[in-house]
């Protein structure tokens, strides 16, 4: 079985206090993060014993992970098994780096965000190009906010080309035409991210061969459709896998719509879905995105 897993334990302790983010500067208890390193080391367990299978896994902590040794050992373990193909983790980039060379690099990957006013450019730049040097794939993005679009075209200018700078739209945010124009610029491919998808009805990835695990082993189509599917660990949840539409009427984070069938983005992301990178340089994305996405 080919089965992609985003797993996101009960970590929501955060080094940052983003305000766009409601788990800002959050503290998790001693108890929580024993019971999330517990849950974690589980699910890694989980992963080794599947030797019959071919899985790609993104933690989507709600928290920030990377800080917290157990996510570090969790990525360069899930790397090094035969039949991981991707392990990634979504990540302000916070942490030191050099714990990546442990791991296996060709199975490693990033989705670092930068944050303005949260950690020092040079700080966050800095991190990036010792990725870089140490070969390891990753994606930079930020947030689409009037203030950030300075920040995001020093940080195009100064990051290698080769790496690819994404632009989120911001939650509950609209853009005129002009200002959607000017993230397009940075990022071609944020007129996906601009407005919301329609999806209800249509063919979703998730519930099939993309699914989401919380920290107790539940395993859900997605993390935006709550209805369990079965458990991990008894292994209940296989018998639910099917192709099903979409239940909601739309969707609008990339980490679900992304697994949209009517979307190209598999073929935008060939390789890369899971660390958010391009198969090409954007441009020639942003040339054969469809017109009722275009700004």
């Amino acid at each position: 079985m080919d089965l992609t897993l985003l797993y996101r334990g009960p970590l929501a302790s955060c080094d940052y206090d983003c305000p766009y983010c409601p788990f800002a500067k959050r503290r998790d208890s001693r108890a929580a993060l024993t019971a999330d390193r517990a849950a974690l080391e589980r699910f890694t367990a989980w992963a080794a014993g599947q030797t019959g299978d071919r899985l790609s896994v993104l933690f989507t902590p709600w928290g920030e992970g990377v800080v917290r040794s157990w996510y570090r050992r969790a990525l360069v373990e899930l790397s090094h098994l035969p039949q991981v193909r991707r392990v990634a983790i979504q990540t302000n980039l916070s942490c030191r780096t050099e714990w990546t060379a442990e791991a296996d690099l060709d199975r490693l990957a990033l989705w670092c965000t930068y944050h303005p006013g949260q950690t020092p450019y040079d700080r966050f730049l800095g991190k990036c190009r010792e990725l870089a040097r140490g070969g390891v794939r990753h994606s930079v993005g930020i947030v689409a906010l009037p203030g950030h679009l300075e920040h995001a075209r020093r940080l195009r200018a100064d990051l290698p080309e080769r790496v690819y700078l994404w632009v989120n739209a911001a939650e509950g945010h609209t853009y005129t035409d002009t200002e959607a124009a000017r993230w397009t610029d940075l990022d071609p491919l944020f007129p996906y991210s601009r407005h919301p998808h329609t999806s209800a009805g249509l063919p979703c990835r998730t519930g099939e061969s993309v699914v989401s695990v919380d920290g107790d082993g539940t395993v859900r189509r997605c993390h935006f459709v709550d209805t369990p599917l079965g458990n991990l660990y008894d292994g209940s949840y296989r018998a639910a896998l099917r192709p099903r539409p979409c239940p909601l009427a739309v969707c609008d984070c990339h980490i679900g719509y992304v697994h949209l069938e009517s979307l190209p983005l598999y073929d935008v992301f060939a390789g890369g879905v899971l660390e958010r990178v391009p198969a090409a340089l954007p441009l020639a994305a942003r040339q054969a995105a469809p017109s009722h996405i275009r700004s």
